[in-house]
């Protein structure tokens, strides 16, 4: 197998690829999809594998007769040892154990007698999905590249689904275009020989936990390390966040060990309360070899700021928008900085700690010690005991709670005693949603719900698992509007194996009303100052969203004065016009808005954007 070049590609971080079946049919298609700048990896007969965009140190391939393996992504992969799996490899199956054992976050591309294997990540940060073009199945790692491929149109029913708050599992993973399929983060897509028949198969389940909190902080403290030296390994200099929290500041430690050299970036907050500069101060106090920069307060872009000039290319919509400024804006004097790669402490909040929702079941098998934490829980969110009861009383399956909720989309926000301990939020639509879209939003609801079978049994689990994928979403079109800024980003939380190594431990350890994030506090004992890891709260940045609502009030009336989804028919202009004049409405500090504006400001992309994709294949 050999790699043809068109030019020299991407930068890093922005790996996206599509995969193609060892077929003539096949290959016609694949050349499509060949653009200027793209690259190809061939299967031994020549024909195309891989076409897409990949930096040199995003890919490690390896081949052995008809048989081809391809790491993409972040993986310290050994290029002999994935040459020896490849020549050793029998069956596409046996590749669930190399998926589950290798750090980083990567996809991993197979084909072994004409079958091709394509999966992402567990976590959802990387994903696939697949559609028949000109009558072959391919495999994309975007959706947006298949719908251009295809001439596809919209799904008008999904985005009315898209203005939920928020999409509930599994609609959430249904593509924006008819005729792409989405790959669950838990499957890998297997391509038949014939290059048509496809099939999705189980490789990832989570880990049952089982693990005390002595037994699984020092593997949790294992796998965090590991997924940071995945980054660092290869020295130059990278930049952290280090907001004063207990999640960047265990990944600024573990950087400032590696043989990069560290810059760590502290934004303060606004609020006159935010103790965030003070806790980083103390994190670099013992960091004497980091560069610690500390940016001036008020020069941090509000939320909803620019939401007019956002063109990134995405394939779906994102409530990461209200914040693209904020987490890119000092990406480019990082880069000034020397700086390769940014890394973050994003996901420890849904990682380190995990849904109280978990007491549902443990309330039923531990009674005496769940009913003690409960009323911890109960004093600590300021739960009140009847809304507590019904919780807990609540056993439903999720199926009949998500048919339930089809009928309740316009009730009001539900308490949160009752999101805690439950399924999670039940969505809701708001009062600019027209009957329309409100209709086409319930009747998927219910089409799902029919069928609707939960990330796990365990509602705790359940909870975690959405939780990851949600900000796994999120995170997944930050990364490529970051890589487009000049920095790409990593944020090692999301790394399936600390994933697992964290949902491993028992979760009456992981969550409890008497400590902050335990499982991490213990992992990071010895290796973060005790000081350090005293700290028991994190900054909410609300000021920040309060007064960036006033502040760019005028542009969301821009935002509306032309907005596509009215066009569509799927809002009423008018009612969002009149909110933007009334930026301290009450009801707006719940961010019921973000669904809303993401899908708007995602169509506006579409419609701006010039990047070439591939044409329609014939």
């Amino acid at each position: 197998m050999t790699e043809l070049h068109e030019s020299a590609g991407t930068g890093p971080g922005d790996a996206h690829f599509a995969v193609f079946t060892d077929r003539e049919d096949a290959a016609a298609v694949a050349r499509s999809f060949s653009r200027p700048g793209s690259r190809t990896l061939t299967h031994a007969s020549g024909r195309p594998w891989l076409v897409g965009h990949w930096h040199d140190d995003e890919i490690v391939t390896a081949h052995a007769g008809r048989t081809g393996l391809a790491v993409i992504g972040c993986c310290p992969v050994d290029a002999t040892e994935l040459q020896r799996r490849a020549g050793r490899l029998r069956d596409l199956a046996e590749l669930d154990v190399l998926a589950r054992s290798l750090p980083g976050s990567f996809h991993l591309v197979a084909a072994l007698d004409g079958r091709i294997r394509v999966q992402g990540t567990a976590s959802g940060l990387r994903l696939v999905f697949h559609a028949a073009v000109g009558g072959a199945q391919v495999a994309a790692s975007r959706a947006d590249v298949l719908a251009a491929a295809l001439g596809a149109g919209l799904d008008e029913e999904q985005l009315a689904v898209r203005l939920l708050w928020p999409v509930p599992h599994p609609l959430a993973e249904t593509p924006m275009w008819r005729g792409i399929t989405a790959v669950s983060p838990h499957d890998a897509l297997i391509v038949a020989a014939d290059g048509r028949t496809v099939r999705h198969s189980r490789w990832w389940t989570p880990p049952e936990p089982v693990r005390t909190l002595a037994d699984g902080a020092p593997l949790v403290r294992e796998a965090l390390t590991a997924a940071v030296d995945a980054r660092t390994r290869q020295g130059g200099v990278v930049s952290c966040d280090l907001s004063g929290g207990l999640d960047s500041t265990s990944i600024c430690f573990l950087a400032e060990r590696s043989p990069a050299r560290v810059v760590a970036s502290t934004w303060p907050g606004r609020d006159p309360a935010d103790t965030d500069l003070y806790w980083a101060e103390q994190a670099a106090r013992s960091m004497p070899d980091v560069d610690h920069v500390v940016w001036d307060a008020d020069a941090s872009p509000l939320v909803y700021n620019d939401l007019l000039g956002i063109d990134d290319l995405l394939d779906e919509p994102t409530i990461g928008v209200m914040d693209r400024s904020r987490v890119l804006h000092h990406l480019p004097a990082m880069a000034e900085r020397g700086s390769r790669l940014h890394l973050t402490g994003i996901g420890g909040d849904h990682v380190a700690w995990c849904s109280e929702a978990y007491y549902h079941r443990l309330l039923r098998t531990r009674p005496l010690f769940a009913l003690s934490q409960l009323r911890g829980f109960r004093a600590l969110w300021q739960w009140p005991l009847g809304g507590t009861a019904r919780a807990l009383a609540d056993s439903r399956p999720y199926g009949k709670w998500l048919a339930d909720s089809s009928g309740r989309l316009r009730d009001p926000l539900p308490a949160t005693v009752s999101t805690s301990l439950g399924w999670g939020m039940p969505p809701r639509l708001f009062g600019w949603v027209t009957p329309d879209a409100a209709q086409a939003a319930q009747r998927a609801l219910r089409e799902a719900a029919a069928n609707a079978v939960p990330l796990h049994p365990d509602r705790g689990m359940h909870a975690d698992l959405e939780q990851i994928r949600s900000c796994t979403r999120l995170i997944r079109q930050w990364d490529r509007m970051a890589a487009r800024a000049g920095v790409p980003m990593a944020s090692p939380f999301l790394d399936d194996r600390v994933i697992e190594s964290c949902l491993a431990v028992r979760p009456s350890e992981r969550v409890t009303p008497w400590q902050y994030k335990p499982l991490l506090t213990a992992a990071m004992s010895g290796l973060v100052p005790d000081a350090c890891l005293r700290r028991t709260n994190k900054a909410a940045a609300s000021m920040d969203a309060s007064n960036g609502l006033r502040e760019h009030r005028g542009e969301l009336l821009k935002l509306w004065e032309d907005s596509r989804l009215e066009q569509l028919g799927l809002v009423d202009g008018n009612a969002l016009r009149r909110l933007a004049q009334r930026p301290s409405t009450p009801e707006l500090r719940d961010a019921i808005l973000y669904s809303t504006i993401a899908a708007e400001v995602w169509l506006r992309g579409l419609s701006r954007n010039t990047e070439p994709t591939a044409p329609a294949a014939s």
